[in-house]
């Protein structure tokens, strides 16, 4: 608008002082080396305004094509995008509905065109991967890797999960490492540590991030997950180094852990298992009177005492009986079952008897081998007419479960 409001500017100033000019004009010399030009200041001024005009009119036509290209690029990139936006959320429809194999080429048909090219990427290897293509699945993590660089944690994850779908536990172990040290904090990286931690136990490792993932998971898993790593701790220690090595471990650990009464119980019944009864015996008597009052804890000692054999235990038989005439009666017959046993392997089988009376008397809480040793026992006394009735109840029992299977087989199979 500015360069045509000029030319015209010009042209008028040329027609107004035109006739002024008349016959005062003089000439204007243009002067080469082989000819000679001579124009009118008017002329002059003509062509000066054809001569701008001709430019302004090459750059118009100049800039409209650029523009006219521009626009054309513009609109199929426009297209372009519009196409993988469309595909992208048709294919996680289609990934959703469990159809991986057309949800990858969905997505990563025209995922370099796509608002988030990345994540793209990394859903087409996660769709590979569930189809089985494990060499496809590494394809787009490639991709992805060469548009977000190698330290990028979002594509780390990815390529985490994909290397623990495929099983392949030591370099998933190794890539969690690394993004524990990338990102030690983040909450995906520290469940996804969990997870491959627990799947190939490593619970040395997962015991190093524990207190980190407490406030991850309700508090009833996170018990749970708590339980299972002490677990597996106290078992490697056990298969690597026996009794000793676990009786080592336990005096370094610290003292929230040697205060815990699950670890405790876990570590009499390892040292049972290695043949290690004074120890453990040791051991339970520190543990009886902290578990006092917890059904669950109490239990679980009290089935590891039936298991005990030391050289003399009078000092927990002591404990046992006090207890059980304070006890409630489900927790009584457990009590019983437990100086039952003892009773027999110091060779009390007087008081082993009264002990298992007590506990056949309490059919719910009784247990399938409480039979056999009680009608043992009562062998033992003399008392084989209880011994007989023992035998035959156990009998009849059995028989009553069979035919009580073999029903449940046949509804089943009609």
């Amino acid at each position: 608008m500015f360069r045509a409001l000029f030319l015209m500017l010009i042209l008028l100033a040329g027609l107004i002082a035109g006739p002024y000019l008349v016959g005062k004009q003089g000439y204007v010399l243009i002067q080469t080396q082989a000819n000679n030009y001579e124009l009118s200041i008017v002329s002059l001024v003509v062509l000066f305004v054809i001569g701008m005009a001709i430019v302004y009119g090459i750059e118009w036509l100049v800039t409209r094509f650029l523009r006219l290209s521009n626009n054309t690029y513009s609109w199929f990139s426009r297209r372009k995008r519009l196409k993988a936006q469309k595909q992208t959320l048709e294919g996680l429809m289609r990934m959703n509905e469990g159809d991986y194999s057309k949800a990858e080429k969905l997505i990563g048909k025209n995922a370099k065109h796509s608002d988030e090219p990345i994540l793209n990427f990394i859903k087409a290897a996660e769709a590979a991967q569930q189809r089985g293509d494990e060499f496809a699945a590494n394809k787009y993590l490639m991709e992805a890797t060469e548009l977000a660089g190698s330290d990028n944690l979002l594509v780390e994850l990815a390529r985490t999960r994909i290397l623990l779908q495929q099983n392949k536990l030591p370099a998933a172990r190794s890539s969690v490492d690394s993004l524990l040290e990338l990102a030690p904090k983040n909450a995906e990286v520290l469940k996804l540590a969990v997870e491959i931690y627990k799947k190939s136990k490593a619970f040395a490792a997962l015991d190093n991030i524990i207190e980190q993932v407490e406030g991850l998971y309700p508090d009833a898993e996170y018990t749970a997950l708590v339980q299972e790593m002490e677990d597996g701790l106290l078992d490697e220690k056990m298969n690597e180094e026996g009794a000793d090595g676990l009786l080592a471990w336990w005096h370094e650990q610290s003292r929230k852990r040697r205060n815990d009464n699950y670890v405790r119980i876990g570590l009499i019944q390892r040292l049972i298992d290695c043949n290690d009864h004074e120890n453990a015996y040791e051991l339970t008597l520190e543990t009886f009177k902290k578990v006092e009052g917890n059904k669950a804890l109490s239990g679980a000692l009290y089935a590891q005492i039936t298991r005990l054999q030391p050289m003399d235990s009078t000092k927990l038989i002591k404990l046992l009986e006090k207890r059980a005439n304070s006890s409630a009666e489900e927790a009584e017959c457990c009590i019983n079952r437990a100086l039952g046993y003892l009773h027999v392997r110091q060779g009390d089988f007087v008081k082993a008897s009264d002990a298992f009376k007590k506990v056949l008397a309490n059919k719910s809480e009784m247990k399938q081998y409480d039979a056999t040793m009680a009608a043992y026992v009562f062998e033992q006394i003399g008392d084989l007419v209880t011994a007989k009735q023992v035998r035959d109840e156990m009998l009849k029992s059995a028989m009553a479960i069979k035919e009580a299977d073999e029903t449940v087989e046949q509804t089943t199979a009609l």
